[in-house]
């Protein structure tokens, strides 16, 4: 078992030459939006997975995921031979590509806090002119202090 930080650092200097390679040396269109988001490397270092996000052509245009992931999917060798000769350690890790679903979750988590927020307005537009059921004030008033002094005079005399 490697030590944590080493894992750390392998998976950072990996993720820079995947995205390197994909920007500069593969030959493919299916992965010009592309990103590289993180990488996370098995304890022993034996095993890499690569997450990866997808940008359509156009902001309105969606996103190629089945082109990106073949296109990464054919890459695989010689990107793996890229981060062989990149870091340099005694066995190349293997490279697994997996779609990150961050912004996905982000978008949804987004959306529902925009709901959460115009639901609190509206609850703050309903109470704006409500009034409490029952009395004004519920709680009981405390004692006037001639009561507190005739409770004492009663007491002193008892």
């Amino acid at each position: 078992m490697a030590d944590p930080a080493r894992a750390r650092k392998l998976a950072k200097r990996i993720s820079q030459i995947v995205a390197s390679a994909i920007e500069h040396e593969v030959k493919d269109s299916r992965l010009d939006y592309v990103t590289i988001t993180d990488t996370k490397v098995t304890g022993d270092l034996h095993d890499a997975t690569v997450y990866y996000t997808v940008l359509g052509e156009k902001l309105d245009a969606a996103p190629d995921f089945a082109g990106a992931a073949a296109a990464l999917e054919s890459a695989r060798g010689m990107l793996r031979t890229k981060v062989g000769q990149g870091t340099g350690v005694r066995y190349t890790p293997t490279l697994t590509f997996v779609a990150d679903t961050i912004p996905e979750e982000s978008k949804r988590i987004e959306d529902l806090l925009a709901k959460a927020r115009e639901a609190d307005a509206e609850v703050a537009r309903r109470s704006a002119g409500a009034q409490h059921a029952g009395e004004p004030d519920p709680y009981k008033a405390p004692r006037e202090t001639e009561d507190e002094d005739e409770l004492a005079e009663e007491e002193s005399r008892g």
